[in-house]
């Protein structure tokens, strides 16, 4: 148990102690690809599709923006940051196919992994909520860290 930072000597649940780490500018983006099948990418015009809830993707993007900002409320061993920049791009692949990219920037002492991965997942959902009247065949295929830079390491995953 030795290796997970978040299991104190007792084998309880912690909370790592960042105080002694340097600020440092740390920067992760994460990958979401996602199927909406053709019935739903056809309905798309000029990479948008606005339904009666509204711009979808525009509102996929606030969600997923949001939803980076209360990644410590969410996942329980996560410290509350102070978030310097989050950017979400998502584009249409294929016919039936998108990607999300969520960039997540802070200076802090802690790395933004998971509120990137948690603002990706949170994109497509709200893509799902919003295109369910369509077809509810969409499947969230793939979520994953593809860089982070800052801290002790940087790595780099192909996509």
């Amino acid at each position: 148990m030795s290796n997970f930072t978040h299991i104190n000597k007792k084998g309880n649940p912690k909370m790592v102690n960042v105080s002694d780490k340097k600020i440092t500018k740390r920067t992760a983006i994460a990958k979401a690809t996602m199927f909406l099948g053709k019935e739903v990418i056809s309905n798309f015009s000029d990479n948008e599709l606005t339904t009666k809830k509204g711009s979808v993707f525009q509102t996929a993007i606030i969600a997923g923006i949001q939803a980076v900002k209360k990644t410590s409320e969410l996942i329980p061993m996560c410290h509350p940051l102070l978030i310097n920049g989050v950017d979400i791009d998502i584009k249409i692949i294929d016919s039936e196919n998108i990607e999300v990219f969520c960039e997540v920037t802070i200076e802090g002492k802690t790395g933004v992994e998971m509120e990137a991965l948690t603002g990706a997942n949170i994109t497509c959902l709200t893509i799902y909520d919003m295109c369910k009247s369509i077809s509810k065949k969409m499947v969230i295929k793939e979520v994953k860290l593809v860089e982070k830079t800052g801290g002790k390491s940087d790595i780099k995953i192909p996509s």
